[in-house]
């Protein structure tokens, strides 16, 4: 079973980038969790960042059985990447970092949201953990 985790706009800048909302973990220190517990788990990951929409659209089209998803910036304004999530058939999780909902009011929205199965937002570098195992969890239910 291959997961397909996609990491949006500026977070290849994680570390470095308003420590003070997003922490100093970086970018490579999550994918390193991410591969650990997906070990674990006995999950495959393919772990993707990249800041261009159409990249990230690509992503998603090549995904296998889930989707783990922090769309970023493009949370509030991505109809093309919505879209791109509603019409392939895995299930996918949006995550963020922070809570967006105690952020400035237009981050409150997600476009993406709409096109997932869940969300995860504020519990920092755990919220790609929690979306993996619930993910998985997800998946295993579908199967029996």
């Amino acid at each position: 079973m291959k997961i397909v985790v996609i990491h949006g706009p500026n977070l290849n800048l994680l570390g470095v980038r308003e420590p003070d909302i997003y922490g100093s973990v970086t970018l490579e220190e999550i994918d390193g969790h991410i591969r650990a517990l997906a070990r674990e788990l006995g999950v495959e990951v393919e772990i993707v960042q990249d800041n261009s929409e159409g990249a990230l659209i690509d992503a998603i089209q090549r995904a296998g059985a889930g989707i783990i998803i922090t769309p970023a910036g493009y949370t509030h304004t991505s109809v093309a990447l919505a879209d791109a999530l509603r019409a392939v058939s895995p299930p996918a999780i949006e995550v963020h970092l922070s809570n967006i909902l105690a952020r400035e009011p237009w981050r409150h929205e997600s476009i993406t949201a709409t096109a997932c199965v869940g969300v995860i937002s504020g519990l920092g570098a755990d919220s790609y953990l929690l979306a993996l195992r619930g993910l998985c969890a997800l998946l295993e239910a579908t199967k029996e």
